[in-house]
């Protein structure tokens, strides 16, 4: 007999969390009754490092007891494996999937949905998603949420055009961040190892001003030790032919301006803010590369603070603080903190993962318009090919039994 699964698509200004502990707990709403009836589990990277907190917190091994190792000594990949099989042994009547792709490159989307499929026979859907794509291809009632009733309704299929937002122009910087040379990242034969494990192998790779990157590889390949040695987050950086604006690594540049001439989003920033930062200030912080807001912004600053609120359309939550926002709003306001000061290099890692189809329009034709109107050069990396977002060069890691090689892919006008 055939589930009859289901798929949820919620915006970004739905209180998710919410959302999944009312179904569980056996107050659905709507369309959802059924499930009241019912034994469910979460399967959620969130739920994930609950369990990795507990086991640290206890010094124990709860999920994979067969093995006796923690999850949080698993990989990424594989720590998703061994708690989807914890899942299916609690032996439920439906899983809640919640934002099940992010972080996955092609190869592991592409697996797990072939494991979710081969036991939906046998066990209940829900699938929680913020992007249409996402939806798992085997379910067909599809429904969507827009709000904090929590009310259910069919999925219309919409496309989202947002230029309105922009008038083809964004607020201007207040100060130019300049540097005056072509070459802002030159990697000559560099070569990472964490104790006796190779990272990346003789890289070269050199990023010029105005360029526009994308930087991919399956989970796991070094892009985001790539990305440290940039920033300068990685001590690994000295004794290698690395080159920042010119200058060498190690050779007594300060790391703060370094970061005055970078705007760097990753979703692990969430994590660094107290919960008393308000939106308005998160955003303020960054003029001052501080995770906090220690110096007092000048009007003019509060004042454009303000004009990108409006167009991200989060001027009501000014002074919410920044923990309470949802996810993907939290997202749209750290990738406004890393290009309030609009510096000469942008890091964008994973600028898109948590948004729903309306924002993800949005920060792409954002993207799309620094790359139009301002001298900016922007490093993105994201796992998706996203048909709106054409870098004009592509680097590319591939594993290797010696640590990724990179490539340079150059992309077709």
């Amino acid at each position: 007999m055939t589930k009859d699964h289901i798929a949820i698509l919620i915006k970004n200004n739905v209180d998710k969390k919410t959302l999944i502990t009312t179904i569980l707990s056996k107050n659905a709403p709507d369309r959802l009754e059924r499930f009241n009836k019912l034994k469910g589990f979460l399967f959620s990277d969130i739920a994930i490092e609950k369990y990795i907190e507990e086991e640290y917190r206890y010094d124990i091994v709860k999920i994979a007891t067969t093995s006796n190792k923690k999850l949080s000594n698993f990989s990424t990949g594989e720590r998703r494996k061994v708690f989807l099989k914890y899942c299916l042994n609690q032996q439920p009547d439906f899983i809640i999937f919640d934002s099940i792709f992010d972080h996955l490159d092609t190869d592991s989307r592409l697996e797990l949905s072939q494991n979710i499929k081969s036991f939906s026979k046998n066990i209940q859907i829900i699938q929680i998603a913020n992007r249409t794509t996402d939806i798992l291809n085997f379910i067909e009632h599809k429904y969507e949420i827009k709000d904090n009733t929590f009310h259910v309704q069919k999925l219309q299929n919409k496309q989202y055009y947002l230029y309105s937002h922009f008038k083809n122009k964004i607020p201007n910087a207040l100060k130019k961040i300049d540097f005056e040379g072509d070459t802002l990242v030159k990697f000559n034969n560099v070569c990472v190892n964490y104790n006796t494990t190779p990272i990346v192998k003789n890289i070269n790779w050199t990023v010029n001003k105005g360029e526009f990157w994308q930087l991919i590889g399956p989970n796991g390949s070094g892009k985001s030790t790539l990305l440290s040695l940039i920033t300068g987050e990685n001590p690994k950086a000295y004794g290698q032919d690395i080159y920042i604006f010119g200058q060498k690594k190690g050779s007594g540049e300060s790391i703060w301006d370094l970061k005055k001439r970078i705007g760097f989003f990753s979703t692990t920033l969430t994590e660094l803010f107290s919960r008393n930062q308000t939106l308005e200030h998160l955003i303020l912080s960054g003029y001052f590369d501080s995770i906090g807001l220690y110096k007092k912004p000048q009007k003019i600053q509060f004042y454009v603070v303000e004009q990108w609120l409006k167009i991200i359309n989060l001027s009501a939550y000014k002074n919410t603080p920044f923990l309470k926002l949802s996810i993907g709003q939290q997202r749209l306001a750290l990738i406004i903190r890393a290009l309030i000061k609009q510096p000469p290099l942008l890091i964008l890692d994973e600028p898109l993962e948590g948004l729903d189809d309306e924002n993800t329009t949005l920060v792409t034709q954002l993207i799309n318009l620094l790359i139009l109107k301002t001298e900016i050069t922007v490093l993105y990396v994201s796992h998706r090919a996203e048909p709106r977002l054409v870098p004009t060069t592509v680097f590319e890691l591939t594993p290797s039994k010696n640590g990724s090689l990179g490539s340079v892919i150059k992309n077709k006008d």
